[in-house]
């Protein structure tokens, strides 16, 4: 697209910042709001990629992984769940902003390169699916499209391989044991024998204490995959 062409649409449709509201030059994140994303530093837990204060080894696992048998091998975030991320994602999940999940993969896409820069590492993308009811009142999952944008820019197929068996409440409101038992059991895997003992790339927006990725990969392993990693936008 040549450049006239692209600002006489800009021009037609202006593009406003998901995380402030007022005109991006580029994209739908304004460059304030990229200036503003507050992303994580080390250091962090070797395992879930939970920031930690003070000195660690490169190896410090954190209390909660260390208490459960944990499901994913890894498991990364970009930014922190706060201003302009937390304002963009809540637009796209609740708004139906999907114009900005490109702006979002490409964070995610940052946080590949970063975190796993063997990206032969990964077979397939995938992502942490919704309840069909959940699913029918949304009409669409953001996951699932931060999954295919992020799948698109590393080259990779995107492929649903779980589904959701069991409607679930928020995750919210709930403590540390409660979102455990929340999605025990609300995953099942959908792997056909072509990605059985693929090494797969889990996708989700936003990761808290991880029951609900721990709950995806358990499940995508019980399916037969040989590993399963996890990048999520934002870490809550």
């Amino acid at each position: 697209m040549s450049d006239i062409a692209r600002r006489l649409l800009d021009w037609l449709f202006p593009r406003f910042c998901g995380g402030c509201g007022r005109l991006a030059e580029e994209g739908h994140l304004c460059w304030d709001c990229r200036a503003a994303l507050p992303y994580l530093r080390p250091p962090y837990c070797e395992c879930c990629g939970d920031p930690v204060g003070g000195r660690v080894g490169p190896s410090f696992v954190c209390a909660l992984c260390a208490e459960r048998s944990v499901t994913f091998a890894r498991a990364r975030s970009v930014v922190r769940y706060d201003g302009p991320a937390r304002r963009a994602i809540r637009e796209l999940k609740y708004r139906g902003a999907l114009w900005l999940a490109s702006d979002l993969a490409e964070l995610l896409e940052s946080g590949v390169r970063a975190h796993y820069p063997d990206l032969l590492d990964f077979d397939v993308v995938t992502w942490v699916p919704l309840h069909p009811l959940r699913y029918w009142r949304r009409g669409f999952n953001q996951s699932a499209e931060l999954a295919r944008e992020l799948a698109r820019r590393l080259g990779r197929p995107a492929v649903a391989l779980a589904r959701r068996v069991r409607p679930t409440p928020s995750q919210t409101a709930l403590t540390i044991p409660q979102r455990a038992a929340n999605v025990r059991h609300a995953f099942r895997a959908a792997v056909n024998a072509r990605w059985r003992g693929a090494r797969a790339l889990l996708v989700d927006d936003v990761m808290t204490t991880g029951a609900t990725v721990h709950a995806c990969a358990g499940a995508l392993l019980d399916g037969g995959l040989a590993s399963v990693d996890v990048i999520t936008v934002a870490r809550g």
